[in-house]
């Protein structure tokens, strides 16, 4: 399932140590990260969907299409508390708080104490509108290790236009000093189509967050949610290729980008699932497919499902749902566009896309 991609750089040597002061308990989880790959196992940030409100209507919104499934079951705080106990029993480590717009969840302090800081290493996403220097140090108070903010151009009328809000760009921004200021570790998520990637617009905009000392994510744009079918947006393995060089030159990567010794390839349920406000656990924020419900039986039973299946339990070394066309074709096209979201794992996966044939999905 992984590589060897080398020594521990000194920026994650740095993180490690820190990490072993501030949290102990999640630095010793972390540990054992090398061991559990080795076993198999899955080693899962969980992008954790708590609620879908949102103060944004962005172009390319992945999560429009899961609202209101179940509005009679839903995450409550004692469930997430449920939720933390269980991935904690695993010996996951990472939590990212997700959306829609977490800044603007009524109870964003209970989820974090009932997550519990000091049993996890938690991130929060956010457009940025709210965060500014007061936000942030109280974010920071409460347990928040991190922030992921997205923005995704350095042209105000650009990002403004994309994340469909009128003064966001500039709010963003002053939120890079505000979370840098209350001490939060920070990185920015940003959007990339194949009209983006390789335009003078990109490499400026790393020059930018190079210049913040500020790591960039890369999104690479997929073709679902509000931009399901279009197909114009994703990248090519020769564009993909065009990163790997940007990433010799800027503090710039993505979801394959090997790290912390490890190259995972997609890290869809080896290092990350998502799991929706109503319980669903997916295999990533993108593949929308349920591979079972945390309401009905254990998180570890529905990883352990998602493992057993080929595209996410084997060494994929491209992005499914943003790169590769055959899976775009014979997967969203014909088993989920069009259905309810998320579609029931055995409504897309058969045995024939099973690592261990004798077990069933």
């Amino acid at each position: 399932m992984s590589e060897q991609a080398g020594t521990l750089t000194p920026e994650e040597l740095a993180k490690r140590g820190s990490l072993k002061k501030e949290k102990p308990y999640v630095y010793e989880k972390i540990m054992k990260y090398d061991e559990k790959v080795k076993k198999g196992e899955s080693i899962a940030i969980l992008q954790f969907q708590y609620d879908y409100r949102c103060n944004f209507k962005c172009e390319h919104c992945c999560i429009t299409k899961l609202r209101g499934k179940n509005p009679d079951r839903f995450f409550t705080i004692k469930d997430v508390a449920e939720l933390s106990r269980q991935a904690d029993e695993m010996g996951l480590a990472h939590i990212v708080i997700t959306g829609g717009e977490p800044l603007v969840f009524p109870d964003l302090d209970e989820v974090v104490k009932a997550l519990d800081p000091q049993k996890f290493y938690i991130t929060s996403d956010t457009n940025g509108w709210y965060l500014d220097e007061e936000k942030a140090k109280h974010l920071k108070a409460i347990g928040i290790d991190k922030i992921q903010l997205s923005l995704d151009s350095l042209s105000a009328k650009g990002h403004d236009e994309f994340r469909r809000k009128e003064g966001s760009h500039a709010r963003a921004v002053k939120a890079i000093d505000a979370a840098k200021k209350a001490g939060l570790s920070l990185i920015i998520a940003t959007v990339v189509t194949k009209q983006r990637i390789r335009s003078d617009e990109f490499e400026e905009f790393l020059k930018f967050a190079k210049g913040k000392d500020v790591p960039v994510f890369v999104t690479y744009a997929k073709p679902v949610g509000d931009w399901t079918g279009n197909t114009d947006i994703m990248v090519t393995k020769e564009d993909m290729a065009h990163m790997r060089e940007l990433e010799k030159k800027y503090k710039v990567f993505t979801h394959l980008t090997p790290s912390y010794g490890l190259d995972l390839g997609c890290i869809a349920v080896k290092r990350m699932v998502s799991i929706t406000k109503y319980g669903d656990v997916m295999p990533c924020p993108y593949i929308h497919v349920s591979l079972g419900n945390v309401f009905e039986e254990p998180l570890k039973d529905i990883i352990a499902r998602g493992m057993n299946i080929k595209y996410f339990g084997k060494h994929i070394d491209t992005c499914l749902i943003a790169e590769d066309r055959q899976f775009i074709s014979e997967v969203e096209e014909k088993k989920i566009y069009g259905k309810q979201l998320p579609v029931a794992v055995a409504e897309v996966f058969t045995k024939e896309d099973l690592i261990d044939k004798s077990k069933k999905v």
